[in-house]
């Protein structure tokens, strides 16, 4: 069961890797394009809000609440039925994300004002600010297309996934990638906006990931026409379970949009910083994190129909360790070379040192709570698998009220980074309530080893951390060295720090099988 769960995971892992990797790509070269000035600013947010839709309606709560669903009808029902409840699941949310696109379009301005207050009111007084309010309004009717097209490749990524295909809708991203840096390659610096250029390139690049996973979905048997069927009982399971997982998967989306909404009271370049340090967190969350919970999901969903109890707990046992031993050392890494890592990716272009040391500040804040977004992306598997909704509904409201109470209490004295330390420490404190539940329920169980693992893995940590800090040199040294010496410095810092971190493994045997 575990050697085939890790070679899913290194499948989606593999094919996240590029995808993040042509993701950080794409921000440099939106960085030597923008930097962190308030056209970035207007851009990241037109960017943000079909993403964080996308999560509500796509990745997040509706790939929780269907794959369980699917899972159980492709164990107990014909091909037919599998079909059936895929076409009238396709239509109802087609329809529905159709209504919801049409009116972000055409009310682009209201979401504008409803989600950046702060350049909405600027505009309204005749302020110097007002003009991000009217450029977020003509970028959100370019960018808004997005939702539709990513949520028609997230159903056909969840329908391979439950059958076992999980390389494609991991490698899909890559062309959203590809189209942005083309568009700021080619399209943008002809325009006299050049975010106009981005914009279109997010548009398009949603288009050509809805129609890459085509050919796919066709050939396994599942390419079909959608049907509207709000009553089916099938549909009628799934947007049970889906309503209360729109806020327990998306809490963390929800945090980092009422970040947004609080930054655009904040100086110009707020945004652009918490966007670079978020992309950074992004990347070990994506590769280790999201790749863990992919994988798990639909296993965890065969066990519970199975009433496998014990397989289900070492699965999600399998998941939580796995977490520990990749999470805890990106961590550390992520705080430790916050600052060189954002100069070696991002300073150049109209990206200086200064943007570099501010948005490492975020990115130490939001690297703090790493392990605790990856722990909620697996834990919150635990209960979606067993369709159990309501519950991590509970506990994320109260994370997200717990959020909006750290963003005043941290963001008055620390302005952006304050956002970012309160999401930080609200994603622990979701966590935290996962875990405990599941241990109450009995599902969440400590196997024989469990604390001495998690103690040789932070030794390992430990002294990672300390041969990095050895080696790295004064922030001096960063700023006069070349692209290519601060290129090789990070790359060796890097390698020494994954070298003791292995090394450190080995001589205190922990068994990583």
């Amino acid at each position: 069961m575990s050697r085939k769960l890790a070679r899913s995971g290194i499948i989606v892992s593999a094919m996240t890797f590029i995808s993040r990797v042509l993701g950080l790509a794409r921000d440099v070269v939106i960085a030597n394009l923008m930097g962190a000035g308030a056209a970035a600013d207007v851009f990241f947010f037109a960017n943000k809000i079909p993403n964080f839709l996308r999560r509500l309606f796509a990745e997040g709560a509706f790939a929780q609440a269907f794959v369980p669903v699917l899972t159980e009808y492709k164990q107990g029902f014909p091909i037919e039925e599998q079909r059936l409840l895929i076409a009238r699941v396709a239509g109802t949310l087609g329809t529905l994300v159709t209504i919801v696109t049409l009116v972000g379009v055409i009310a682009s301005p209201v979401v504008a004002a409803l989600f950046g207050t702060g350049w909405f009111l600027d505009w309204y007084h005749d302020g110097p600010q007002g003009h991000k309010f009217v450029l977020a309004s003509d970028l959100l009717r370019i960018t808004f297309p997005y939702l539709w097209f990513i949520t028609f490749t997230a159903l056909a990524g969840a329908i391979l996934n439950t059958l076992g295909k999980f390389a494609v809708a991991a490698f899909t991203p890559v062309f959203l990638n590809i189209a942005i840096i083309a568009a700021a390659i080619w399209l943008a610096p002809t325009l006299d906006q050049p975010e106009y250029g981005l914009a279109w390139g997010v548009f398009f690049g949603g288009l050509i990931q809805f129609l890459f996973q085509i050919p796919f979905l066709k050939r396994s048997g599942f390419l079909v026409r959608p049907r509207w069927g709000w009553r089916d009982p099938g549909v009628t399971k799934i947007r049970t379970l889906m309503i209360p997982a729109l806020f327990g998967v998306s809490v963390s989306q929800i945090n980092l949009l009422l970040d947004t909404f609080i930054a655009s009271f904040l100086m110009s370049g707020s945004i652009s910083w918490l966007y670079y340090s978020d992309r950074l967190l992004e990347f070990p969350l994506g590769l280790f994190g999201i790749a863990i919970a992919t994988v798990i999901l639909p296993a965890l969903s065969s066990r519970h129909v199975d009433k496998s109890a014990e397989e289900f707990s070492r699965t999600l046992d399998w998941g939580i360790r796995t977490v520990i031993l990749l999470g805890l050392p990106a961590m550390a890494g992520l705080i430790v070379l916050a600052e060189p890592m954002l100069m070696v990716l991002f300073m150049r272009g109209e990206f200086t040192a200064n943007d570099a040391q501010l948005a490492s500040y975020s990115l130490f804040a939001y690297g703090s709570g790493l392990l605790s977004f990856m722990l909620v992306k697996v834990l919150a598997t635990g209960f979606y698998s067993r369709q159990d909704t309501k519950r991590p509904v509970r506990y994320g409201i109260i994370a997200m009220i717990s959020n909006m109470v750290f963003n005043i209490v941290f963001a008055i004295p620390y302005g952006y980074v304050g956002l970012a330390i309160a999401t930080s420490m609200s994603a622990a404190l979701n966590a935290g309530l996962l875990g405990y539940n599941l241990w109450r329920d009995g599902v969440l169980k400590r196997y024989p080893g469990t604390l001495t693992y998690i103690a040789k893995v932070t030794v390992a940590v430990a002294v990672m951390i300390a041969g990095v800090l050895y080696l790295n040199p004064a922030r001096d040294w960063w700023l006069q060295a070349t692209l290519l010496d601060r290129i090789y410095q990070l790359t060796l810092l890097i390698g020494v720090g994954a070298a003791a971190y292995g090394l450190t493994l080995l001589i205190t045997r922990v068994k990583l099988r």
